[in-house]
């Protein structure tokens, strides 16, 4: 195997690891597994997965959960992800 796909193959655990986390009410351990995420990406010069990007804050590093620390709007062509941070994150839908 190479490095890029011990990388990836090692985000995609550290996302499930978050997921987990976050459901057992562990933040702390969420958000460390989301830097560290982070962190083995920027080091390989790899790009996240979307569904990584897509739930998890830029600011503050929490993995989201919609309805509990996330809330979800639909507005005119794109969707507003607002952490509990207030940190707000914006993609587009057809």
């Amino acid at each position: 195997m190479d490095t890029e796909a011990i990388a990836r193959e090692r985000i995609d655990r550290l996302r499930d690891l978050a997921r987990e986390a976050t459901v057992d009410g562990e933040d702390d351990r969420a958000r460390r597994y989301v830097r560290r995420a982070r962190r083995i990406a920027e080091r390989n010069r790899l790009a996240l997965p979307r569904e990584f990007t897509r739930f998890t804050c830029d600011r503050c590093d929490a993995y989201l959960r919609p309805g509990a620390n996330a809330r979800v709007r639909l507005q005119e062509g794109h969707v507003v992800v607002t952490c509990d941070c207030g940190a707000q994150a914006r993609y587009p839908y057809d």
